[in-house]
């Protein structure tokens, strides 16, 4: 497509009331689309008072359990990124993996959507899967535990 159109094109987007334009020619398409600003008057949001609520101690020689108390022993799987934990690829398919099950290196453990784009999480070592420490469609954050393998 010549440039001079798409100028025109540009030009015409510009006087006009459009906010997009999709000209197709043959195997050639362009698409433009102006960014409108949408300017939102504030908000007065009424706040409620905060309630100080008084915390009891822990008994002395009590502790409290740690998350890391309750994963087991293994090479833990740690997620790669921010984004959504996805169990399967559908939800009405089978999982990629399960408790159990005997993985190798670069098999599929999961998908992590972030951004719309779905990451394939694969396995670095091989072992079986002792557990499964996310749930499908809950976010994750970087670095959290996924797996452990052992």
């Amino acid at each position: 497509m010549d440039i001079r159109k798409i100028k025109k094109l540009i030009e015409l987007l510009e006087t006009s009331n459009l906010t997009e334009i999709e000209i197709v020619e043959g195997e050639e398409s362009v698409r433009l689309i102006r960014a409108v600003q949408v300017v939102a008057a504030p908000l007065a949001i009424p706040v409620a008072p905060i309630e100080q609520v008084p915390v009891a101690a822990a008994p002395v020689g009590v502790t409290a359990p740690d998350d890391e108390d309750q994963i087991p022993e293994g090479e833990l799987v740690l997620a790669p990124m921010v984004g959504t934990f996805y169990g399967a690829s559908s939800p009405d398919a089978q999982p990629f993996v399960s408790m159990g099950q005997t993985v190798g290196v670069g098999d599929t453990l999961c998908i992590i959507e972030a951004m719309k784009m779905f990451n394939q999480i694969e396995a670095d070592i091989s072992g079986t899967v002792v557990a499964i420490l996310a749930e499908n469609g809950q976010p994750v954050e970087y670095d959290q535990p996924l797996f452990v393998i052992r």
